[in-house]
């Protein structure tokens, strides 16, 4: 019998089919897809247990080959699945030319993460510098910020930050321009009675941040009436400035889940269309 030669037609079937099953997001999550988002959580998940794991001395000298053949495994299974995610990126419109789209594609966001979590590996076979190779293998947390894009709890909480970031970013500007205003009073009060601990005003903001978020390590602390005063008042508006940005954040998750249960109220989970 004479092999059957696959057509253009059937090879654009199997990309646009491994794009589904890839892309969870664009697919069914039933099945084939359903499997390997499942899988590949489950392998994230290992991949960062096994990396503090390996770190604990009696484990690394008892299992040093588990480790190892983990890591292997892992680094074959993920250097597939980006070279299978290239592939087939150009079923997306966003990067739909042959080479322009793929190159497109592999200076994302979401590619360069993958190829971050994979690259040290290629580059330890290279080097014996292991000062080097001990950097490049803390890259290999970046796999663990691969497991957001498969998780619905982790997508909310990027589209809640996305939706919030301007009145985040204007907590943050006013959290950081009252730890400056702070910390520059307090350096006043206190440089000339401790000349030795708040000697400058970036020496003095260490003080201030953790009086602002009322951790008090009492390494640094003002030993006047008025900077203990003025400490006072630092922890007691902290504990108000760090509540803001809580707050925008529990009315956007508020707002998302509101319109999420709208949303699937008037959707129809057979065709896919709203009533």
């Amino acid at each position: 019998m004479t092999p059957t030669l696959r057509t253009p037609s059937q090879f654009n079937q199997l990309r646009r089919n491994v794009y589904r099953v890839l892309e969870t997001a664009s697919g069914s999550r039933r099945g084939i897809s359903l499997i390997f988002n499942v899988l590949l959580s489950t392998i994230i998940a290992l991949n960062a247990l096994a990396i503090i794991l390996h770190t604990v001395p009696s484990l690394n000298a008892r299992f040093p080959r588990l480790f190892i053949e983990f890591e292997l495994f892992s680094v074959l299974f993920f250097t597939i699945e980006y070279l299978l995610r290239v592939w087939v990126c150009v079923e997306n419109e966003k990067y739909g030319h042959p080479v322009w789209g793929r190159l497109r594609y592999m200076v994302s966001t979401g590619a360069l993460i993958h190829l971050l979590s994979i690259l040290p590996f290629y580059f330890t076979l290279f080097h014996t510098d292991l000062a080097l190779i001990r950097i490049l293998r803390l890259f290999r947390i970046f796999r663990l910020f691969r497991i957001t894009r498969y998780s619905h709890a982790f997508r909310v909480m990027q589209e809640v930050v996305a939706d919030k970031k301007e009145e985040l970013l204007l907590s943050l500007a006013f959290l950081v321009f009252m730890l400056i205003i702070i910390s520059s009073v307090m350096y006043y009060l206190e440089h000339p009675t401790q000349p030795d601990k708040f000697s400058s005003i970036p020496a003095t903001l260490w003080w201030g941040i953790n009086a602002m978020a009322t951790v008090g390590y009492g390494d640094i602390h003002p030993v006047t009436p008025l900077g203990k005063m003025l400490a006072g008042l630092t922890a007691v508006l902290g504990i108000g400035s760090f509540a803001l940005p809580t707050g925008i954040l529990a009315s956007g998750f508020a707002e998302h889940i509101r319109s999420h249960k709208a949303h699937k109220k008037n959707h129809c989970p057979y065709c896919g269309r709203d009533f």
